[in-house]
């Protein structure tokens, strides 16, 4: 089964939010239409894709994300400049 470890902002260098899904076109939908009104993504407007990883287990997304978590917000950054130095929403190509 395949699994996604994601970076989501609302604009350039701004709020930044990492989590991980099975389903990522579903999941940052959600997050646009706000589903969940009182989550950080909600409440920051972090619904912008703007980094993403594939695996084959949400086990080794789950360590992805915890690793990326544990990390600075300079490596979040690189990590998304490294993918998309323009910082656009990349949900569109999904």
């Amino acid at each position: 089964m395949k699994a996604w470890t994601y970076i989501t902002t609302n604009r350039p260098h701004g709020a930044i939010y990492t989590g991980v899904t099975s389903e990522l076109k579903y999941r940052i939908q959600s997050h646009k239409t706000k589903k969940y009104k009182k989550a950080f993504t909600a409440k920051y407007n972090a619904d912008k894709l703007v980094w993403y990883e594939e695996f084959d287990s949400i086990i080794t997304a789950r360590a992805r994300e915890k690793q990326i978590k544990a990390g600075s917000r300079a490596k979040k950054v690189k990590l998304i400049e490294e993918m998309n130095p323009e910082w656009r929403d990349l949900y569109i190509d999904l």
